[in-house]
């Protein structure tokens, strides 16, 4: 596999950046498609996304592999970008960016389940079922928080959960593809199979051009989320993920939606509650326990054994 040179001093500065890139991502979505129609906000992204990443391909002369297993990676990849990020553009007519982003937050106990069923992965353990179990308890009560609210939430809560749904299957797929190829092939290899997908849902959904209607904020937004959200967020997370533990890499998904709420919050006015306060630390808890539980018994475990043999 063509690896980025080794840099170590880059890993904090990647890991930062995806951290504030997947925390701002809602807020940029739900500012792109305020004056731009979803499907279009989510087709310029990805077309300025391929354009840039294909350019980054010629300038660096990396490979660019169309074998058969090159080919189903990238069909793979495009079900979580077309899925999860479709369905999300759309949602964010419906839903604040904190919650989308608490709700994404899901991915790795939904991808937990579903490799059980793809990939024979072993089943859950008791504190993994109570992390589960904890996790979607928050996720009830935000929807409850949400429902109370605004009586179309319930549209955009089905339709982040599907695509948090489509983004951790593809997640799970990825993993049945065995090839070695560099990250930036990865990203315009995904890129270059969604466009097409992105094209064709903006001529069934909208068709039409009004660009005297966009307004600046929404144009920004789409240019930020083309550049950072899909080119070098990809590459940072694909960076960070071969130089780090899984485990610290899974600090983002704890750390991300408290940012993004915040964000919400501060910058568009979004309302926190209690109610989805209390929401969001039983889903966080829940996705802290799932990432760190076992560990945590197993160390716990080992000191209590010292102890033991000390005495």
């Amino acid at each position: 596999m063509q690896n980025p040179v080794p840099l170590p001093k880059m890993v904090p500065f990647a890991f930062l950046s995806v951290v504030l890139i997947w925390s701002t991502t809602p807020l940029g979505i739900v500012w792109s498609s305020a004056s731009v129609h979803p499907t279009m906000a989510v087709l310029l992204r990805m077309v300025l996304a391929l354009v840039l990443g294909s350019l980054l391909l010629v300038i660096f002369q990396i490979r660019f592999p169309w074998t058969k297993a090159a080919k189903k990676l990238y069909g793979f990849s495009s079900i979580g970008i077309v899925g999860g990020m479709l369905l999300s553009y759309f949602a964010a007519r419906y839903l604040a960016s904190g919650t989308m982003s608490l709700i994404f937050g899901l991915s790795p106990l939904i991808s937990g389940i579903l490799a059980q069923k793809l990939l024979n992965e072993p089943k859950f353990g008791p504190t993994k079922l109570l992390a589960l179990a904890m996790a979607f308890i928050g996720l009830g009560i935000v929807c409850s928080s949400k429902l109370s609210l605004n009586s179309d939430s319930w549209i955009g809560l089905l339709l982040v959960l599907a695509a948090v749904s489509l983004f951790s299957l593809s997640g799970v797929l990825i993993k049945t593809v065995k090839i070695n190829i560099h990250p930036i092939a990865s990203t315009v290899g995904a890129l270059l199979f969604s466009t097409p997908l992105f094209t064709l849902a903006w001529l069934l959904f909208d068709g039409t051009l009004p660009v005297d209607t966009w307004q600046v904020k929404s144009i920004w937004a789409i240019i930020y989320l083309g550049v950072f959200g899909s080119l070098i967020g990809f590459i940072a997370y694909f960076y960070v993920l071969q130089n780090l533990k899984a485990s610290t890499v899974a600090l983002v998904t704890l750390i991300t939606p408290v940012f993004a709420m915040t964000l919400g919050a501060t910058l568009n006015g979004e309302v926190i509650t209690d109610t989805l306060i209390i929401g969001a630390l039983f889903v966080i808890g829940g996705l802290a326990l799932y990432q760190f539980g076992e560990k945590l018994q197993s160390l716990l475990k080992t000191i209590r054994g010292r102890r033991h043999i000390k005495r």
